[in-house]
């Protein structure tokens, strides 16, 4: 179904149409993230990128054209060098341990010291808010300002359009 939505999204003219696919595509994503158990990841996964994402998109969406213009160009370059990133990016996954291998690097080394040494060294007894708010604290703190920038500018460009909407009409 992802691969469907991908594929409509990428023929689609209408940003309206685009939009909302993006927000099903991210709740599929997160219906995906709840079979292999990563409730946390899945509900950052549907907030965030279904529902404070789509609010965006479309707010932003409120300030332009509501049907995307023609390229002006043949997007073959483009498509080209899609293609070729997502071929490395494939490529890199060859390398990597079997999905849920218990002998993998991140399972003798990382997962041990997070669970025996993670309670005393954060002070939080659950392993995934130790991990997310303290191992990973400064990356969770990126997140949440890229998010609160992209709000802010939305907001700001929309009182902008009030604004002009009120000097037209006094």
């Amino acid at each position: 179904m992802m691969a469907a939505v991908t594929v409509v999204i990428s023929v689609q003219r209408n940003l309206f149409a685009v939009v909302i696919l993006f927000g099903v595509y991210s709740f599929l994503m997160a219906t995906v993230l709840v079979a292999l158990d990563a409730v946390d990841v899945a509900m950052t996964e549907a907030s965030v990128g279904a529902g404070i994402s789509t609010v965006l998109l479309l707010s932003a969406l409120h300030l332009s054209k509501g049907v995307e213009m023609k390229p002006l160009r043949n997007p073959v370059l483009p498509l080209l060098v899609a293609l070729a990133t997502g071929a490395a990016l494939v490529y890199g996954t060859l390398g990597l341990p079997a999905f849920s291998d218990p002998d993998a690097p991140i399972h003798r080394h990382v997962v041990p010291r997070y669970l025996i040494d993670g309670p005393r060294e954060t002070g939080v007894p659950n392993i995934v808010t130790a991990v997310l708010a303290s191992y990973r604290g400064y990356d969770t703190l990126g997140e949440t300002t890229v998010v609160f920038t992209a709000g802010i500018g939305v907001i700001a460009l929309l009182r902008r359009v009030r604004r002009r909407k009120q000097k037209g009409q006094a």
